[in-house]
């Protein structure tokens, strides 16, 4: 059975990373660990560690993406909770036999190697879950 293991990053969605930089890095004083963007999902993503986690803070790159749709709907604010899981497939199909929707049907796989998949909101009180698979030396 798969097991999950802590939560591993809070994605806050914002129009300009660099004005929720303020707040998070200068107000709140976390440090900021790295910027990068991601052309697949079209966005840009700043990270800043805290404790055994991260907040993201995400931003469209583009006005037709995944993104920027969510943020033109329900605006700036939480985007996603992520959860670590020890073996994405199997979670996935425990997933499904008890009715839960997921937005994909196939994990995906970022440049470090993670596979990921979300869980839709309809499914989770409103909230939007990404499991993350990290890859294990």
């Amino acid at each position: 059975m798969p097991r999950l293991s802590r939560i591993n990053h809070v994605a806050i969605v914002v129009d300009d990373v660099d004005s929720a930089l303020s707040l998070w890095r200068d107000a709140l004083g976390l440090p900021l660990q790295k910027r990068e963007r991601n052309d697949g999902e079209a966005v840009e993503i700043a990270f800043m560690p805290i404790g055994e986690s991260e907040i993201e803070l995400i931003a469209p790159t583009t006005a037709d993406s995944g993104v920027a749709k969510y943020l033109a709907k329900r605006g700036m604010g939480m985007h996603h909770v992520c959860l670590e899981v020890d073996d994405i497939g199997a979670m996935m199909e425990q997933l499904r036999s008890k009715g839960i929707e997921l937005i994909n049907d196939v994990p995906k796989i970022n440049e470090h190697g993670t596979k990921y998949c979300f869980i839709h909101p309809k499914s989770a009180f409103g909230v939007m879950i990404e499991l993350y698979e990290v890859p294990r030396p």
